[in-house]
């Protein structure tokens, strides 16, 4: 099956719907899937339910789908860097469902292996817990999660081979390799696409199975989301 997309709105064609509930990869500006952000934006989809760490900043990244109002729902950790993210959740446009992050990576983790649920003390006596079922072990109290199976996942790796074996590139590894196993479709964007057998296996991050679509995109953005200079003392 050919995996490789000559674009990321080709990539998505006939893929996205109004009302999917996605995953994006990506921790901050850092390992986001931005061609495919900015081509689903083109896509006009409405109504998503989506899960990422965090909702991008005013802008770039998931903040563009904020400002054109595709987005119904986040499924995030944390979200402090986004005005409009934060305009609609206080006007009650947006709806939220905060996620300690270790548990979201748990959520998706499980969703891509395929465990339905499992129990954390992560939450228990907070909002968090809040309607979940709770259950003794060992006389200490834990919650029960719901694994995350989107229908759709976004994710960013830095190389892939034809048939989607991936490797990330540092810290861009974040979120996308769990993202990319839980969902029902994943679409990966990548800088280079070698042939298939280029990668020695052992340098593979996350196999092919998990991949259905690639696209190429050479040149991205990288913006940094912080830059702090410190000046030297006496220079």
């Amino acid at each position: 099956m050919k995996k490789v997309f000559p674009s990321a709105a080709q990539a998505l064609k006939g893929v996205v719907k109004d009302g999917q509930l996605m995953a994006v990869g990506g921790f901050g500006l850092c390992g986001i899937p931005e061609a495919l952000i900015a081509a689903l934006r083109d896509s006009g989809v409405k109504n998503l339910s989506v899960i990422s760490n965090n909702a991008g900043v005013d802008g770039f990244g998931l903040g563009l789908l904020l400002e054109s109002r595709q987005i119904k729902r986040m499924i995030s950790s944390y979200v402090g860097e986004n005005k409009e993210f934060e305009r609609q959740y206080l006007a009650g446009e947006l709806e939220l469902e905060f996620t300690p992050q270790g548990t979201l990576a748990e959520k998706l983790r499980a969703g891509g292996a395929g465990i339905p649920a499992f129990f954390t003390k992560t939450g228990v006596g907070t909002l968090v817990a809040e309607g979940k079922e709770l259950r003794e072990f060992d006389g200490h109290t834990y919650v029960m999660e719901r694994a995350l199976v989107p229908e759709v996942s976004l994710v960013k790796a830095w190389k892939a081979d034809e048939s989607g074996n991936l490797i990330f590139r540092r810290t861009a590894r974040n979120f996308n390799p769990a993202v990319a196993m839980a969902g029902k479709t994943t679409i990966v964007e990548v800088e280079e696409i070698l042939p298939t057998g280029s990668f020695d296996p052992d340098a593979v991050h996350l196999p092919g199975i998990y991949v259905h679509r690639i696209v190429l995109n050479a040149h991205p953005e990288k913006r940094i989301e912080k830059r702090t200079i410190t000046e030297k003392v006496g220079a």
